[in-house]
């Protein structure tokens, strides 16, 4: 059962290094980043209190609200998608990312007061 697993991830790697871009590779690092961050302040808001409670929503909502901006990001600019988004090029998705990017923490840092 083991050795199964081992080489369905070791054959879904290999097949990610080769097919993926090195875009979607930084964009799903970055997902990666956002995942472990949001993962972080939950643990830490079980294990230390919601204090300032408001702290908490604020972040752990960047964090949720950064993840799903970074997902559509990735769709926009994955090549196999290109059918979808005909009018939409990977400079203009980049745009539209950091502009919701930026209303979404002005949003946040109101948030907290």
């Amino acid at each position: 059962m083991s050795s199964s697993v081992i080489s369905v991830v070791s054959r879904f790697l290999e097949e990610y290094n080769s097919s993926t871009s090195t875009k979607l590779k930084v964009v799903d690092a970055y997902l990666l980043y956002i995942l472990l961050t949001g993962a972080l302040q939950f643990l830490y808001c079980l294990l230390v209190g919601t204090f300032p409670f408001n702290s908490f929503l604020s972040g752990f909502i960047s964090c949720v609200g950064s993840f799903i901006l970074a997902v559509c990001l990735r769709i926009q600019i994955n090549p196999q998608n290109k059918a979808e988004f005909l009018s939409i090029s990977p400079e203009r998705a980049f745009a539209d990312f950091l502009f919701a990017h930026t209303v979404l923490h002005l949003v946040a840092i109101n948030f907290v007061g």
